[in-house]
């Protein structure tokens, strides 16, 4: 089995929604691996000294325990289109480090920047985020997610956002959608849904 990863977004030199990738880690492990003890991340990994007070992904490799750690500086792909493709039998349930699934379906992008996933005609995530779309009142998450990211978790848990099926039929009824992930907040990449290719 692909060895499992989590990102964390570090700032000001703390790690960000620590709670929830802990609790998405030990959960996989269980899952996946039968492990029934629990890893806290923040106690297994130090923050390098000459990290600074700016934004880094921390990328944690694991199966039973923590097996590598790398920390760099993170900066926000520019994103302007996106392309709709289909795969019906996809499945990234779990957060592996093998990503070869997606990078397959991301060479179908047609000239875009990045694709939407979509399942049975349902609206999934992108090849690297959850998605987020504004209707003009409120956002709205995909209720079909492949993989149910942290972000996505907190934010439905704060109530700022909520989940609905969003299929080919009825995107089109929302003014704009967002890439959401570890990494990223809703008003970081925003994409007019007249940027949504099929």
């Amino acid at each position: 089995m692909s060895q499992l990863i989590e990102t964390i977004k570090v700032t000001e030199r703390q790690f960000q929604n620590i709670a929830f990738h802990n609790k998405r880690l030990n959960r996989s492990r269980k899952e996946l691996l039968g492990d029934n003890d629990s890893i806290e991340i923040e106690k297994e990994i130090v923050i390098p000294a000459d990290i600074g007070n700016g934004v880094y992904k921390c990328t944690v490799k694991y199966k039973h325990e923590i097996i590598d750690v790398k920390f760099q500086p993170y900066t926000i792909k520019k994103i302007e289109k996106l392309k709709l493709v289909i795969d019906n039998s996809i499945d990234y349930g779990y957060k592996f480090a093998d990503r070869s699934v997606l990078s397959k379906l991301l060479e179908k992008r047609d000239g875009c920047d990045e694709i939407i996933i979509v399942k049975n005609g349902l609206m999934t995530d992108t090849s690297y985020s959850n998605l987020v779309f504004f209707d003009g009142k409120k956002w709205y998450t995909p209720n079909s997610p492949l993989l149910k990211g942290t972000k996505r978790e907190k934010l439905l848990s704060e109530g700022k956002i909520e989940e609905e099926e969003i299929n080919l039929q009825n995107i089109k009824r929302f003014e704009k959608v967002s890439l959401i992930n570890a990494m990223l907040d809703v008003e970081n990449v925003v994409v007019s849904i007249e940027n949504v290719i099929e």
